[in-house]
């Protein structure tokens, strides 16, 4: 009976946390509810939180010592799906909250290298102010520089992502696993801003 009341209030507390209700998350932590519980799918009430881009249960739940870089059975973290996602408050938080910049998704990238693919600008800046390593190598073999020129459509609010990359210092000549330099792709694909400022940068 004990564990069945405990497992609702968790549940709660999962519900609670995605719809953003701030004073509710308060009050099931107040009563006990286990912070950092899981779901069916390993997620964290924070980590459904940030889903939702629910930032008040965020900002509740991680002031009461939630973990940013608790992982679900997929690999992402509350802090590595706010990067992924472009949840720019959130990933204040949890970078605030000791979020680990060296930690990684399923395909082996920092939270730096989807923001660039996923064209999150305010993200990337955010997490180039940080340590993180610029130009750590995905599974795929992709810089976060690679991702923002392959997996773009060479538009503007990719072009402003790749010129933040190059202004902070990454590398232009990693290529990918085939030896295909950025420069290179950028030419492929006919993205002539990219290769302007590629080239501006020495790049090969």
């Amino acid at each position: 009976m004990v564990g069945s009341v405990a497992m609702a209030s968790e549940t709660a507390l999962h519900q609670a946390a995605a719809a953003d209700d701030a004073a509710k998350v308060t009050a099931l932590l107040r009563q006990g509810a286990a912070i950092d519980v899981r779901d069916a799918g390993g997620r964290t009430a924070l980590l459904l939180a940030t889903h939702a881009d629910a930032v008040e249960a965020a900002r509740v739940l991680i002031a009461a010592g939630a973990d940013v870089n608790a992982k679900d059975s997929q690999q992402d973290s509350p802090y590595l799906y706010a990067a992924a996602e472009g949840r720019l408050e959130i990933l204040r938080l949890t970078l605030a909250a000791g979020a680990d910049l060296r930690s990684t998704n399923r395909y082996g990238g920092t939270g730096l290298i989807p923001a660039a693919h996923h064209g999150h600008p305010d993200i990337v800046r955010e997490l180039l102010r940080t340590a993180i390593d610029i130009d750590h190598v995905n599974r795929l073999g992709w810089t976060a520089l690679l991702e923002a020129i392959i997996l773009s459509d060479g538009g503007k609010v990719h072009v402003a992502i790749l010129k933040m990359l190059l202004d902070a210092g990454a590398d232009p000549n990693i290529a990918d696993r085939d030896g295909v330099t950025p420069l290179a792709h950028a030419r492929r694909r006919g993205y002539r801003d990219m290769v302007a400022l590629l080239e501006a940068k020495n790049a090969r």
